[in-house]
């Protein structure tokens, strides 16, 4: 398995949940066990990457090193970026982005970005996918969808429905097409040091501010992404305080499970 870093961004901010950073599951800060599982993947080094004193404290707390970041960064790879810079990272450091609101993500899962990144010295990122099987997951614009070319790299992500199969849905058939291979996009990103420190000086792309979608900044200037193709959708994260409580009743079921 490659060497590589975990950085772990949250902000205290967030637009539907404020603090949740620090929301308690099973007695400790949702940080703290998103940096957790960046530790069973086998991480060589992780690191909390916030823009509050408090989230720090507790990640250190914890026994998680930490690092402060500004507090006006638009995206979550811009704060990684800094952190990059702020750790005097390496150029060719492994980096993978656990997000701050994932506290059930598989620890393979991140291996396998890390993996990916290290098997395809021709991209400048990796991230992963899952299948999607039936109209209403296509159809939705909460998830986000990607499609690649012949080698597994991404061409495009989108919230609308792509690849759009426009024999099988422009009649009065409904059902999910045999042979339409679509994807849901796992935000689960991989990155080399040096192309860190150059995507917060890339000018933001037209289609990145139509999508609402980062990565496709990454794509705009011309750098290659490679993605890892997993079965199963990963576990929730938590957007909203709702979420939350479906993750706490995850985990305590899980907790009694082992």
């Amino acid at each position: 398995m490659p060497s590589f870093t975990a950085i772990v961004p949250a902000r205290m901010g967030s637009t539907r949940f404020p603090g949740k950073a620090l929301a308690d599951i099973g007695g400790r800060p949702m940080v703290v066990h998103c940096a957790l599982r960046a530790l069973e993947s086998g991480a060589e080094r992780v690191v909390v990457a916030t823009d509050h004193e408090t989230i720090a404290t507790a990640a250190r707390a914890a026994g998680v090193e930490a690092v402060l970041t500004r507090d006006d960064h638009e995206t979550g790879t811009d704060r990684l970026a800094e952190a990059v810079l702020r750790l005097a990272l390496p150029a060719e450091t492994l980096i993978v982005n656990v997000q701050g609101d994932e506290p059930l993500i598989a620890p393979e899962a991140i291996r396998a970005v890390a993996a990916k990144l290290a098997d395809s010295p021709e991209c400048a990122m990796a991230t992963a996918c899952y299948p999607i099987r039936d109209r209403a997951h296509f159809e939705s614009p909460t998830a986000v969808k990607v499609v690649m070319n012949r080698a597994g790299e991404a061409l495009y992500f989108s919230r609308a429905p792509i690849p759009w199969p426009r024999d099988a849905f422009g009649g009065p058939v409904r059902s999910w097409p045999e042979g339409l291979h679509a994807w849901h996009h796992v935000g689960l990103y991989a990155y080399r040091a040096s192309f860190l420190r150059a995507f917060a000086a890339l000018e933001r792309s037209p289609l990145e501010t139509v999508e609402a979608l980062e990565q496709l900044r990454a794509l705009w200037h011309g750098y290659r992404i490679a993605v890892v193709t997993t079965e199963r959708a990963p576990a929730p994260g938590v957007d909203t305080p709702e979420d939350l409580e479906r993750v706490r009743a995850l985990f305590d079921h899980r907790a009694v499970s082992r």
